[in-house]
């Protein structure tokens, strides 16, 4: 097959890959405290460079074509969006560093972190994430249960008061390299080591009862990187027909007699 094809068909897949990315960031436009992913493109160098197969034989002028290029894996902006206001008690929001720690597993490894403050109150009395239900952990690692039909107050440093007396404190906790942090859908962030345990730090950040953290996708900037990625993956797309057209004419003429 001709070099340039495979060459412009990397590119049309990482340019699809951007794509799909973008598009998610842009689907999410008014999920509470989605936090946007970012995928960067890197250029391949040669197999034998890359495989350290120095001893093969190959040819220098198509070595220094490269091997087109690849995505990076993605990442996460974890940065603060704006608070918006619900009035609702069961609303969540954290001003400032920090994530709601919750249990989704048994063990160390099976707390998770999350921005996203919409709760509930189950039919256990304990309060919950509201989309999946599980449970948010105080500031000792235990779940927290509150009186049914009694309102409750989350003080900003996350201290609970129900009733005039205090029940528990919420868990708001960091970790020190939020670049290990992998995205796990509905909200939820976990350690980026398969099986591994989050190494969770106490966080400055403050709650803000009644509000919640909107997306931190930007309308304008999405719909242009998802338009520029299609775009870009589209023109690869154009180039390996002509690719196609050639190798065909090639083969068309071949060994005819003028």
């Amino acid at each position: 097959m001709n070099y340039g094809m495979y060459v412009s068909g990397s590119a049309m897949l990482t340019h699809m890959a951007r794509q799909d990315v973008f598009a998610n960031n842009l689907a999410n436009i008014n999920t509470p405290a989605f936090k946007p992913d970012s995928i960067s493109v890197r250029h391949r160098l040669d197999v034998r460079s890359e495989d350290g197969l120095t001893n093969w034989p190959s040819d220098s002028l198509i070595e220094r074509l490269g091997a087109g290029v690849m995505p990076t894996p993605t990442r996460s902006s974890i940065g603060q969006a704006a608070l918006q206001r619900t009035e609702s008690a069961l609303d969540l929001g954290i001003e400032g560093e920090g994530f709601f720690v919750v249990r989704a597993g048994s063990g160390p490894e099976g707390l998770r972190l999350t921005r996203d403050g919409r709760t509930a109150i189950n039919a256990e009395g304990r309060l919950v994430t509201a989309n999946e239900g599980y449970p948010l952990l105080d500031d000792a690692g235990r779940e927290i249960r509150l009186a049914p039909n009694i309102p409750f107050e989350i003080q900003t440093d996350g201290l609970i008061l129900q009733g005039g007396s205090r029940v528990a404190r919420l868990g708001i906790s960091t970790v020190p390299d939020p670049s290990g942090l992998r995205k796990e859908g509905a909200g939820l962030f976990g350690s980026a080591r398969p099986g591994g345990a989050l190494d969770l730090r106490d966080a400055s950040g403050l709650v803000r009862q009644g509000h919640l953290e909107a997306s931190g996708v930007n309308a304008i900037d999405a719909i242009m990187d998802v338009e520029g990625a299609a775009k870009a993956a589209a023109g690869q797309a154009r180039i390996i027909s002509y690719y196609d057209e050639l190798s065909a004419s090639a083969i068309s003429r071949l060994g005819r007699v003028a």
